[in-house]
């Protein structure tokens, strides 16, 4: 049998909580990885989304506080993680029993595939788009989509050959970081001075068109850091937990990184839409701006560590359903059939897909937060087949998710689903008490 990748030989790592000995995050570390995962050419594009939808003054109001908000349900999921020293499928089975979490557990490993493979996508196109803007070399046609897909395919397959924690406290802090932050505040001056020579007070004061409200503007900005709700206990378990909750915890440097980076990059799509030329697309206008494109490839670089941590934590969930392979086995595994999907697969068309598979995650972890979020021990639950209440709170919540969509648009989807799905799981978690009963007759 194949040894585990990272840590001990638990025949399954992924719904075995992590023993302190084997735990390396500290809070530099954390921060740094999520700073980096939020950061990345799809979040500046949908922040680009925001205008002129809304004024200039509205976007940045929900892009501070949705990310506030949106970073701290993933701190707070991380904390979760770090505590109970579960994999994310393991706080599935905790929650929801240890059949039914197959279910969820399953439709992560298909979204996560289905964002790999998205990644790989756009780090070619992002790659196409330099070799013509910037050399002359046309790399598009099959021939052209072929090479750059299996360039950074195999780039990828080099990373899940190595260790993740290694990867995270060698790479992604100590050179990754610094040199994303560069390229962020290059951009950020050369876009901030184009405004500025356009007359910045007219920037700030435009309105909006009214296509969008400020609810669904928040929704849209919140719709990033809940998107990595599912796989954040992957990472944040490895946090060491003698810090006592102070700075060296994962939740402080989860919220602190992912909020800056979701922050900034969110407002660079605002500021770059502004300042492009009308129907440059954002690539282009980035590529146009001077030292652009020296700054996009660093992003472009860094776009690979989304990508990355999508594989590797599908890699932990498959792992949690068929353990004879390990985790690592599983990545290299599921980042083969990433790269083949990416050849063949109009990603773009099924983007709308892959967003709508998302928006069952939202309650999910709406349920998870309000049995284990407060304080419950996650091994009460982990001894059910079936948590019949978590379940069908998750199910009303994802029909109240896409009711609000449908009929209640200006309020958003997310916050009302998270709230109202948090509420119900809290007032009908088990006792304490009856959890170890439970435990205790699984045990017998």
């Amino acid at each position: 049998m194949a040894q585990p990748s990272d840590f001990s030989s638990s025949p399954n790592e992924a719904l075995t909580a992590l023993p302190d000995a084997a735990r390396a995050f500290r809070w530099h570390d954390h921060a740094s990885l999520w700073f980096s995962l939020g950061v990345g050419l799809l979040v500046m594009q949908i922040g680009a989304y925001l205008v002129p939808a809304v004024g200039t003054r509205d976007a940045v109001i929900a892009i501070v506080l949705g990310s506030c908000i949106g970073a701290g349900l993933l701190a707070w999921t991380a904390r979760l993680g770090c505590e109970s020293g579960l994999a994310s499928a393991g706080l599935m089975h905790a929650t929801y029993g240890s059949a039914f979490a197959r279910l969820p557990v399953l439709l992560n490993i298909v979204q996560l595939i289905g964002w790999t493979t998205f990644e790989l996508v756009i780090m070619r196109e992002g790659t196409q788009a330099i070799g013509q803007q910037a050399f002359g070399v046309e790399l598009g046609g099959p021939l052209g989509t072929a090479l750059t897909t299996l360039l950074w395919g195999a780039v990828l397959l080099a990373l899940l050959a190595g260790s993740m924690v290694k990867l995270v406290r060698r790479f992604v802090s100590r050179f990754g970081l610094p040199l994303v932050v560069l390229s962020l505040l290059w951009l950020t001056w050369q876009f901030g001075t184009q405004l500025h020579a356009k007359g910045f007070e007219a920037f700030w004061s435009r309105p909006g068109d009214g296509s969008m409200g400020m609810f669904s503007a928040l929704d849209l900005v919140i719709a990033m850091p809940v998107s990595w709700l599912p796989l954040v206990a992957d990472y944040a378990r490895h946090g060491r937990r003698n810090a006592g909750g102070g700075l060296g915890s994962a939740f402080s440097g989860t919220w602190v990184g992912y909020a800056l980076a979701n922050i900034w990059c969110y407002a660079l799509g605002v500021m770059v839409v502004s300042a492009a030329a009308p129907g440059a697309s954002l690539v282009t206008a980035l590529l146009l701006a001077q030292g652009g494109l020296l700054a996009l490839g660093l992003i472009l670089i860094d776009e690979l560590d989304n990508a990355y941590g999508d594989v590797y934590s599908g890699s932990v969930s498959t792992h949690s359903l068929l353990p004879r392979w390990s985790v690592k086995r599983w990545g290299l595994l599921l980042a083969v059939l990433c790269i083949a999907f990416a050849l063949v697969l109009p990603m773009h068309a099924l983007e709308p897909f892959l967003l709508l598979l998302s928006s069952v995650f939202v309650p999910l972890y709406g349920v998870i937060l309000g049995r284990l979020g407060t304080g419950a021990a996650p091994a009460g639950t982990a001894a059910r087949r079936v948590d019949l209440g978590a379940a069908l709170i998750w199910i009303a919540g994802i029909a109240l998710y896409h009711a609000c969509a449908k009929w209640a648009p200006q309020f958003g989807s997310a916050l009302p689903t998270l709230a109202a799905t948090f509420v119900v799981a809290w007032f009908s978690r088990p006792s304490p008490a009856a959890g170890a009963s439970a435990l205790a007759q699984n045990r017998g």
